[in-house]
């Protein structure tokens, strides 16, 4: 069984134009870091010119579907009926994305059959990483 899964959805940029440009972004979820989700922005729709990541946990995605979640730089809404607003906060400024709500809770259902909510802490592997930190001095 994979301990990987990634899903491409259809995210929405929120700019100043009236149109909103369709952009191909991928939710990513890894067994082995079992309270993360990730989504990457492809180079071409990023300012930099660069592929763009960010990192945040699970739980947040879980909540930010249903209520407003998550404070500092990433925050989710819900926005009518069927879309989410995810807002990433940097430096350089914030990018606020729709995605539809369906897809999110579909990539959501994907990653509690891999790892039910609750049983996170039964994927960590402490022992490498704590070995990992320390260098292999122990």
């Amino acid at each position: 069984m994979s301990t990987v899964i990634e899903q491409v959805v259809e995210a929405r940029l929120v700019a100043a134009v009236p149109r909103m440009p369709t952009i191909p972004a991928t939710l990513h979820y890894d067994r082995r870091d079992p309270f993360a989700v990730r989504i990457t922005f492809p180079a071409p729709a990023t300012l930099e010119g660069v592929e763009v990541c960010w990192m945040f946990a699970r739980e947040l995605l879980d909540t930010g579907i249903d209520r407003p979640a998550g404070q500092g730089d990433v925050t989710l809404r819900p926005y009518g009926y069927d879309r989410t607003v995810l807002e990433f906060h940097a430096r350089e400024g914030t990018a606020v994305v729709h995605v539809r709500t369906g897809e999110l809770r579909r990539f959501l259902a994907r990653t509690v059959a891999l790892v039910p909510t609750g049983d996170e802490h039964l994927y960590l592997d402490l022992d490498h990483d704590l070995a990992e930190l320390m260098g292999g001095a122990c």
